[in-house]
């Protein structure tokens, strides 16, 4: 069925959003679409969109991707005392918090995570596809000592087949990092990739800006001027 057919049945972009998070179960998360993140998807997709304009229209994508990634951490009640000496009631962040990116494309969103928490400490992942048979294997991982101990942001933009993040958090549960403690936060996600993904990993979560059958590949070259 074609976007003109939804239209004629008067289904909304929101009610097909739902529809899709459905497909795939409670633990897949898609950023609130409206029309800035639409127009945000658009010029990252565009062509002729320049390098300078890719780099700075992404980060603002990126940011809202984390934003959003975040708020499926953990957080605890929390008191504290105004300036004016009166008690809020409010929340706090549970201590136990860690970034992973997967080497290269993954590195554009660590500077949104630190800029959401400053503090925050980062391992990378480079995982590489067999030139032939596209296997994914593992080269490089670095982490926290404790990284068993903490909820792991895995950042990646671009999931067109699946194979990295699944080869990722392998590796993750290797250093007996729980599946559940573990959130995919990622741009942009075919469905072929979000059915594997799930499929391999039920537990753990994922955070897309949106799924699409045709994923923007080109993120990783365009982003670092590597194109």
């Amino acid at each position: 069925m074609g976007s003109s057919d939804l239209c004629d049945l008067g289904l909304k972009i929101s009610d097909l959003k739902c529809e899709v998070e459905e497909d795939f179960g409670p633990n897949l998360k898609i950023l609130p679409t409206n029309d800035q993140v639409k127009e945000l998807q658009t010029i990252l997709r565009d062509r002729n969109t320049t390098r300078s304009d890719f780099k700075f229209y992404a980060d603002r994508l990126i940011r809202l991707v984390i934003e959003e990634s975040l708020n499926q951490l953990p957080f605890y009640k929390s008191v504290v005392t105004t300036p004016t000496g009166a008690r809020y009631e409010g929340l706090k962040y549970q201590k136990g918090n860690c970034g992973v990116s997967i080497v290269r494309s993954g590195e554009a969103m660590e500077q949104g995570l630190r800029d959401c928490c400053r503090s925050i400490r980062i391992g990378k992942i480079l995982v590489e596809s067999d030139v032939d048979t596209h296997e994914a294997r593992v080269v490089y991982a670095r982490f926290p000592e404790d990284i068993a101990d903490r909820k792991v942001l895995l950042m990646y933009p671009i999931m067109s087949t699946g194979n990295t993040v699944i080869k990722a958090v392998a590796v993750l549960k290797e250093h007996n990092v729980l599946e559940e403690n573990i959130i995919v936060s990622n741009l942009f996600c075919t469905p072929f990739a979000a059915s594997s993904v799930i499929s391999a990993y039920p537990q753990m979560k994922i955070l897309t800006s949106e799924l699409h059958h045709i994923a923007p590949n080109h993120f990783g070259q365009k982003y670092f001027g590597t194109d």
